[in-house]
């Protein structure tokens, strides 16, 4: 298994530079179920991030990319449970990153995740930090 970077998936997903995005595809078009890819979650939380910020996707639209990642049979993703249920709560106004940070914390047993983000307090177990 060869792990992959945020750089390498996005040439990949939006074959924007024809040099690398080549060299991306060969690469990933060669794994297999067997060989795959690894694709951790601080290179799917930046994946996400570079399709909203530099591309411009809509939330559904990137969530979607996310969701082919995952059913993707030649990569292997970090947690893909907890990746699952954060897709599943993701709505229109809370973003991926914030949705994985909730899930994240309730996969190893917090009670709720704090925050100052009041759309990613909008999501069960995330509450806003008070003030006392």
């Amino acid at each position: 298994m060869i792990g992959l970077d945020t750089n390498v998936l996005v040439r990949y997903i939006a074959q924007d530079d024809p040099e690398q995005a080549a060299r991306a595809t060969r690469f990933i078009e060669r794994l297999t179920e067997d060989d795959p890819g690894y694709v951790s979650l601080v290179t799917l939380v930046e994946v996400y991030w570079v399709l909203r910020r530099t591309y411009g996707l809509a939330r559904r639209d990137a969530g979607r990319v996310i969701a082919t990642l995952l059913d993707a049979r030649e990569l292997s993703l970090a947690e893909p449970q907890v990746v699952r249920r954060a897709m599943a709560r993701m709505r229109d106004d809370v973003d991926f990153p914030d949705a994985l940070i909730g899930e994240l914390g309730r996969a190893v047993g917090c009670s709720h995740t704090v925050t100052f983000d009041k759309r990613a307090a909008r999501l069960p177990d995330v509450r806003l930090l008070s003030p006392s």
